[in-house]
This record gives structure tokens, C-alpha cells and sequence, in this order.
């Protein structure tokens, strides 16, 4: 089984959040863990979010982001391209997503298309679970 985090997902791999264990379960029973190029970004933004409001110390989030950028090389990166972008646009006019949550779609789906495996989606987006669901793409058992 393959894995798709979006950023939400992502996130709970550095930072102690809900579902985090869920997610680094998800992770060590996938054969890869797979990403868009935009969740770098989101991610980093994410963490810098949370050290100015004080959830942990300078030498926490330097650690953070450390441990955050060795981990990145390890990631399959699903690169974002024209025809990607394109695709995203139809899924966010039809499910309703909003911009990025619509290119992680996109992203998923055409990682599915390349495989001969299963694609698990994980994210914590109820509307973006739902579309990814009624996109074909497999949910995460206690995410659902």
C-alpha cells in the first residue's frame, strides 16, 4: 500500500496533535509515503505558525524543521504541473474544495494512476476525505 498525507496529515508526523499516532502507523505499514511539493511550503508554514504562538521553544522548532527537511528527501514528491493543476480545478468546482486541498487530490489520484497499488488518502479535511472517497482513492480504517 502506498501512502498520500496532505498537509494536515503531514503536520502530525512532527507535531503532537489528533490521529498523530494514527498517521505514524499508517506511515511505518506503507511501502512509501507520498506528498505534493506544495505541502513543503504549507508544512513550514504550519510550524512557524505554531512557534509564535509559543507551542514550543526556539530550540524545538529548529529541531522541528531539522528533522522536518531530512525526512523530506525520504518522501516520494508528487511534482505540480500544468495538466495537475488543471485537474485540481475540475475537483475543486466539483466537491467544493478549496485550492491546495484540491491540488492534494489531484496529486493522489494521479499517483493512483501511475501504480499498480493501493493509494491511501489521509487527511483531517471531513469535505476533502469525502471527495477522496468519492474519488475511488482508499481512507485511512480510523480516519474514515
Amino acid at each position: 500500500m502506498l501512502l498520500y498525507l496532505d498537509t494536515s496529515s503531514l503536520v502530525k508526523l512532527y507535531v503532537e496533535e489528533d490521529d498523530s499516532t494514527e498517521v505514524a502507523d499508517l506511515v511505518i505499514s506503507s511501502k512509501a509515503t507520498a506528498t505534493s511539493l506544495i505541502a513543503y511550503a504549507e508544512s513550514r508554514s504550519a510550524f512557524a505558525r505554531r512557534y509564535k504562538e509559543k507551542a514550543f521553544t526556539r530550540r524545538e522548532y529548529e529541531e522541528l524543521i531539522t528533522s522536518f527537511n531530512a525526512d523530506w528527501e525520504n518522501y516520494l514528491i508528487l511534482r505540480v504541473q500544468a495538466d495537475l493543476v488543471m485537474k485540481a480545478g475540475d475537483l475543486a468546482e466539483k466537491h467544493g474544495l478549496r485550492g491546495f486541498d484540491a491540488i492534494h487530490l489531484s496529486s493522489a489520484l494521479r499517483l493512483k494512476e501511475e501504480v499498480s497499488e493501493d493509494v491511501v488518502f489521509s487527511c483531517s479535511d471531513r469535505s476533502l476525505l469525502r471527495a477522496a472517497h468519492q474519488e475511488g482513492l482508499r481512507l485511512p480504517v480510523p480516519m474514515q
